[in-house]
């Protein structure tokens, strides 16, 4: 929950980058559509000079078109890293590349630190009190900085705790299920903190100061960039303004800068500024150091002119968040982040750091919560009882449970995957996209789907209620770094169609240079390798389509069971999809640069890339954990039917409303080649079968290792201490020996031994307390204060002041004196 960046999408770098490319062939299609269609064997087969004068006719029309790229659009074509993302896009993925490469584990100082001290700090968090007071104790501040909560990702030698990602992660998804307020506040530092910032591109002296600082927790950090006027376009930095000027011999900034949604400002040490510096006297060219653009500068919280303080209250959330404002600052060079040399490179820092927030710290909350859900509601439905039976029973609930569990699942091994990214030095803008806007949106439905079973529980506020804080939380998440609307329909195709594709960047490259021959050749040959990736991807359709079919035609519904069968299938489902998936993207580029405005197909582009991504994740889940976790094979079925149902559903939505000039050829094509004929999706996949469905609820509402899995990172306290969630965790296997026993008892038609009926009643005890709800005898300050009374009660006292019989009960008797006295 970091709204310390921006609190929408960046769009304004997704759109762009998706511009020039797409603007080229949109000429080149409206020119020369029949080369790329029906012709194009033909023109392959004319004289080398033929070929060369069309290739310099097609190239003259698309560079006629082709606006040259910003400074910011180079930035954002060479930001980040891409890598899986790719494979996808080029149609043929591989599921052994994921797993012979990405392979999270914790070491044995995180997997100590998660035991001990995660522990002790959920111990001193109690997450209704966190709520109502709106902040931590001393105590537990003073833990967190005492115990390196902010300092995870910052180096042993400047003495930080040099965890990896996926330790990160672990901690904030622990967090999460005791406390989101925890895990947005230790989240921020841990991300684009600016910790990590400066040891990547602070200057010596900086680090030097800072860093120990940061690790010790003496200074709490924060990054003010999102204004009033750049929330989804937060690089424009409408209204934060800096200025480069002399004064006293030595340059600097006067800089006028108004933040909010700053995550930690009200009580951070640091603030790490955006701001859009100009150089209106030229005085970083003539000092040949720095440029204009987007700069990060550091500053102090005692910094003269800098105001940080008041505070947002993001709905029922506590975490501390705000507002960071100055009127003409002033800002000395040695503030700027890496010094004058970094003026003008903040955009480079800001999207190679921003994929561990958005793609790790946010899917942490949700995995959190479907740890959460899974576990104590799965627990909760087998304790509570309607009709004498556990709701577990219940069809209904059953069908919750199941897509609460595969949807947590798949944030898992989502997460899982990322993490180990990662941790392999890589920094992919794509998948990050896929992450937050994925796992915070299965976040929100599981918390949903948990609420609806816990009912009047999950409502009634108070120490007893786990759900109501992540219910009110998850919002947050889907809102910021990037609101899931705007990511899911600009972003993730935006920079996929221009990064992932394997051949689009340098079709874009060589419109940007002079009409050389050199330039002219590689167009030539870059544009058709684009046409020869579209013709190869429509054989893979077909080819992998007609497999598809023919495997599923005979695939039972058990056949699951087997893991390796499981495995087998379930990755040419995705080549299939994938080589979907990539047909569909080429024949996007008949939009033009008209694509970034078709929003919906975007979208909907989007879900299927999501769900292909996800599935190889889950793929990669199972390979990783198939001998250690029983009957796992289940719960993965599940997630992948839905997964390649939504997959499919999007590529299906996609095709029948695909728009432009050439929608209906390039409809008709996406058709033939996902085999949609008639109407009719060949080789649909459908939606798990009900069988499915009991059994995945089976495994999370019984003991089972799947059950062990999603508790495994469950905050629990011990025996002896009171704590919802642990004590529903705990009673699962009495009420479900309690059960059985009393199932045998009635199909043999027999009393209860002495042993049964003990165990009985002692389940019936703890199902009575576990399903109470707190109730408060004053419900704020004001109620508390001697002699309050509630507004009603005093007007319903005005109103039985004035009437003649005071009471039904007492028929027509008066009160005097403090007696009751029969009326005459």
């Amino acid at each position: 929950m970091m709204l310390s960046k921006a609190s929408h999408l960046r769009t304004g770098t997704a759109r762009h980058a998706l511009r020039p490319g797409t603007a080229a062939l949109q000429q080149i299609t409206s020119t020369t559509s029949s080369v790329l269609s029906h012709d194009s064997s033909k023109c392959m087969q004319n004289t080398p000079q033929k070929r060369s004068f069309l290739t310099k006719m097609m190239y003259k029309a698309a560079k006629g078109v082709m606006p040259p790229i910003s400074a910011t659009e180079q930035i954002a074509l060479g930001s980040g890293t891409i890598g899986f993302d790719r494979d996808i896009f080029t149609g043929s993925p591989s599921l052994k590349h994921l797993v012979d490469t990405y392979d999270p584990k914790l070491t044995v100082e995180e997997e100590n630190f998660l035991n001990h001290e995660v522990n002790h700090l959920c111990a001193l968090l109690n997450d209704y009190d966190v709520s109502t007071r709106k902040d931590f104790s001393k105590e537990a501040w003073d833990y967190m900085r005492d115990e390196g909560f902010f300092a995870m990702k910052i180096p042993k030698e400047w003495g930080g705790k040099g965890f990896s990602t996926h330790a990160v992660s672990a901690v904030l998804s622990k967090l999460a299920t005791q406390c989101f307020d925890a895990n947005a506040t230790v989240a921020v530092p841990n991300s684009l903190g600016p910790g990590e910032l400066l040891v990547r591109y602070g200057t010596q002296s900086q680090k030097e100061y800072f860093l120990p600082r940061l690790a010790d927790g003496t200074l709490i950090p924060c990054f003010g960039l999102t204004g009033p006027h750049s929330g989804s376009d937060a690089t424009s930095l409408i209204g934060s303004e800096g200025i480069v000027e002399q004064r006293n011999g030595e340059l600097g900034i006067r800089a006028t800068f108004k933040k909010r949604y700053i995550t930690l400002a009200p009580v951070a040490g640091v603030v790490g500024l955006g701001l859009n510096l100009r150089d209106p006297n030229n005085l970083l060219k003539k000092a040949n150091q720095g440029q204009e653009g987007f700069t990060v500068a550091l500053l102090e919280r005692d910094h003269p002119g800098l105001r940080m303080g008041d505070r947002h209250i993001p709905l029922n959330a506590a975490f501390m968040n705000g507002t960071v404002e100055g009127e003409d600052v002033w800002i000395p060079m040695d503030s700027i982040l890496g010094g004058q040399e970094r003026c003008g490179f903040g955009w480079n820092m800001f999207v190679e750091c921003l994929a561990e927030g958005r793609g790790v710290s946010l899917p942490a909350g949700s995995i959190g919560a479907a740890r959460t859900v899974t576990a104590a509601v799965g627990a909760y439905a087998r304790v509570r009882k309607q009709f004498r039976v556990p709701i577990a029973e219940f069809g209904g609930i059953q069908e919750a449970l199941a897509d609460a569990a595969s949807d947590g699942l798949i944030c898992i091994a989502g997460g899982d995957l990322m993490n180990a990214i990662v941790d392999n030095h890589e920094a992919p803008m794509v998948i990050s996209s896929i992450m937050k806007q994925n796992c915070t949106e299965r976040g929100r439905r599981i918390v949903e789907k948990g609420m609806d079973i816990a009912a009047g529980s999950a409502i009634c506020r108070g120490d007893k209620n786990y759900l109501g804080n992540a219910y009110m939380s998850l919002p947050i998440a889907i809102t910021v770094e990037g609101a899931n609307i705007m990511t899911r329909s600009f972003q993730v195709i935006g920079q996929g169609l221009t990064r992932c594709h394997p051949h689009m960047l340098e079709l874009i490259y060589s419109l940007q240079g002079d009409s050389s021959p050199e330039n002219v050749a590689k167009f030539g040959t870059q544009l058709r390798k684009v046409i020869g990736h579209g013709l190869t991807n429509f054989g893979h359709s077909l080819t992998r389509g007609a497999g598809s079919m023919v495997s599923k035609s005979f695939r039972s519904s058990t056949a699951y069971k087997n893991g390796d069968q499981l495995l087998a299938h379930h990755e040419k489902q995705l080549l299939r999809l994938s080589a979907n998936f990539a047909l569909t993207a080429d024949l996007c580029f008949t939009l033009g640069g008209k694509l970034k405005f078709e929003e919906l197909l975007m979208g909907r582009l989007s879900d299927a890339l999501g769900g292909i991504f996800l599935g190889y994740a889950t793929l990669h889940h199972y390979t990783r954990h198939k001998n250690n976790i029983e009957n796992l094979e289940a719960l993965t079925e599940h997630a992948m039917l839905r997964l390649e149902h939504e997959a499919q559903q999007a590529l299906i939505d996609a095709s029948n409303n695909f728009p432009g000039v050439l929608g209906t050829p390039a409809s008709l094509v996406m058709k033939l080649g996902c085999l949609q004929l008639g109407g009719v999706q060949l080789g649909e996949y459908p939606k798990p079968n009900d069988a499915l469905t009991k059994e995945v609820a089976r495994l999370v509402t019984t003991p089972s290792e799947v059950r062990d899995m999603f508790q495994e990172n469950v905050y629990m306290t011990n025996n002896n201490e009171e704590h919802q969630v642990s004590d529903l965790i705990r009673a699962l296997p009495v009420c479900v020996r309690a059960d059985q026993a009393a199932s045998l008892i009635r199909r043999e038609k027999r009393d209860a031994t002495e042993e049964e009926a003990a165990w009985i009643a002692h389940a019936d005890a703890i199902r009575d307390a576990l399903i109470q709800v707190d109730a408060f005898e004053h419900a704020t300050m004001q109620e508390a204060q001697p002699g309050y009374v509630r507004p009603a009660l005093e007007g319903t006292a005005e109103r039985m002041a004035s009437l003649e019989r005071k009471s039904f009960a007492f028929g027509a008797a008066e009160h005097v004196d403090g007696k009751n006295v029969e009326r005459a």
